[in-house]
This record gives structure tokens, C-alpha cells and sequence, in this order.
């Protein structure tokens, strides 16, 4: 089983409560997570068997929000390449705004310059058109976790 770790980046708290939802998902599967609340570079660059995930709403226009914006500066300055890390992003956004979901492709970009492995396709989640989005996530991370293996 993988050694997964979690990041969130949230303003009202549904990427926190998707994230920890994600841990307790990713246990319950046979994965070692952790959720990572205040995350630095050192604890994700180091072994590029790890998996990273990253759950992120975007706030303002297209921005990355507060509690993740230092590790996605740290990780934008240092530049340490990660070859082959495995990754996914989900992306939370509201397609009403001209940025949707900036924050989450953002982190998707920035993993791929850093030669990470992005596992399957970003989940997009859109507030205009979900207003639940836990089961989307799950269906999601369960396709992402099986590919781990």
C-alpha cells in the first residue's frame, strides 16, 4: 500500500473537510495518509515513492488560498524536482468566475514542471453544479488510490 501525503488549501473549510475525508478513505483502503495542516517542502520532496495530494479551493481572483500559498511559494522558489511523485489534485471553484478553479490547476502545473506524475486527470468540482461534492470526490479517489498500488 502507498504512504500518502494530504495538503488542503481552504477559506470556509470544504477542501479541510474534503481532505481529512479523503485520510480517513485512504486508511480505511490499507494506505498510510497524512494530513499535512501546515506543510513544508522538506516533508514532500524528499521520497518521490510518496504520493502527494492536494485539495484546493481558489479564492479571490484565481488565487491560492492563505494556509496553502506558503508551501506552493516554497515549492515555486526551491524548484526541487520530484521524479515520478505521484499526485492528483482536486480543484474546487465556481465556474461563475472568470478563474475557475486557478488555485487547483495552479498546483497541477507546478507538480508537472517538477516532473511529478499526476496519476489520472484533475477532479473539477464546480459549485454552481455540485453542492454536495463528497460522493464525486470519493468515486474519484478511489480510482486515484487503486492506480498507486
Amino acid at each position: 500500500m502507498a504512504i500518502i501525503k494530504v495538503v488542503f488549501g481552504s477559506v470556509n473549510g470544504n477542501a479541510q473537510q474534503l481532505a481529512e475525508d479523503a485520510v480517513e478513505q485512504l486508511k480505511a483502503a490499507g494506505h498510510q495518509a497524512e494530513l499535512l495542516r501546515h506543510p513544508e517542502v522538506a516533508q514532500l520532496a524528499g521520497d518521490c515513492s510518496e504520493a502527494l495530494l492536494v485539495i484546493t479551493s481558489t479564492t479571490g481572483q484565481g488565487d491560492i488560498p492563505p494556509n496553502l500559498l506558503p508551501l506552493y511559494e516554497q515549492l515555486n522558489d526551491q524548484f526541487p524536482l520530484m521524479p515520478e511523485k505521484p499526485y492528483g489534485v482536486v480543484a474546487l471553484g465556481d465556474s461563475s468566475y472568470e478563474d475557475f478553479a486557478e488555485a487547483g490547476r495552479s498546483f497541477d502545473f507546478l507538480l508537472k514542471d517538477l516532473k511529478a506524475r499526476r496519476v489520472i486527470p484533475t477532479l473539477f468540482i464546480d459549485a454552481c453544479e455540485t453542492l454536495d461534492p463528497e460522493e464525486e470526490v470519493a468515486q474519484w479517489l478511489d480510482q486515484w488510490q487503486a492506480l498507486l498500488d
